[in-house]
C-alpha cells in the first residue's frame, strides 16, 4: 500500500450518504433504507444509514440488522434462552411469524436512537488507511467518521479499507 494513501483519500462525502434524524422512527428509517439503497443505483454497502442530531452531529448508524433487532420482540431475544427458555431458534422464529402483524409493526414506531449503534472512533484525513482498518476490526464497525479541524467531513467504509488493502497485498 502507498505509504501517501490515507483515510480522507478514501472519504465519501457525508451527505452522498443516506442519513436521518435520531427521531426518525424505525419504520421511517425502513423507508428511507428502501427508496435511497434499493429502488435507486445508489446502493451503499454495507447497507447502513447516519444517524444525526439536531446539530448535525453525527451520532450513530442503523443497520438492516440493527433494524430486524430493533423489531423483534423482546422475548424472542438470546437472553431467553439464559433465563431457562429452551424453545429452539426455529421455533422461535415461528412464534415471531405469528405476533409479526401485532407486535412488530407497534414496534416499528419506535424512535432509531434506541437501537441504532453509536460511533466508536474517527479518523483524521491524513490518517494513514491501516489506522482506519485497525480501529474497524477492534471496534466492530463498517464505517468511520473522517475529521479535519474537529468537524466531520466524510465517512470511509470498510469496503474502501478493504480494496486498498487487498490491492498492496496482491502488490497491485
Amino acid at each position: 500500500m502507498e505509504s501517501s494513501k490515507k483515510a480522507g483519500d478514501l472519504k465519501l462525502d457525508l451527505f452522498d450518504y443516506p442519513h436521518i434524524p435520531y427521531w426518525f422512527t424505525l419504520k421511517q428509517a425502513i423507508g428511507i433504507i428502501r427508496k435511497s439503497m434499493f429502488e435507486t443505483d445508489k446502493c451503499f454497502h454495507p447497507f447502513a444509514i447516519l444517524v444525526f442530531d439536531e446539530k448535525y452531529n453525527l451520532m450513530g448508524t442503523l443497520s438492516l440488522k440493527d433494524i430486524l433487532k430493533g423489531l423483534e420482540p423482546k422475548f424472542l431475544t438470546p437472553s431467553t434462552k439464559a433465563q431457562g427458555y429452551s424453545e429452539s431458534p426455529e421455533s422461535l422464529s415461528l412464534v415471531w411469524d405469528s405476533l409479526f402483524a401485532e407486535k412488530s409493526k407497534a414496534l416499528a414506531e419506535k424512535p432509531v436512537i434506541e437501537v441504532m449503534v453509536p460511533i466508536k472512533g474517527q479518523v483524521s484525513s491524513d490518517s494513514p488507511v491501516t489506522k482506519a482498518a485497525y480501529l474497524m476490526v477492534h471496534q466492530d464497525v463498517m464505517i468511520l467518521p473522517v475529521i479535519d479541524n474537529q468537524k466531520i467531513v466524510g465517512i470511509i467504509r470498510m469496503k474502501e479499507v478493504f480494496e486498498e488493502i487487498a490491492k498492496a497485498i496482491l502488490n497491485e
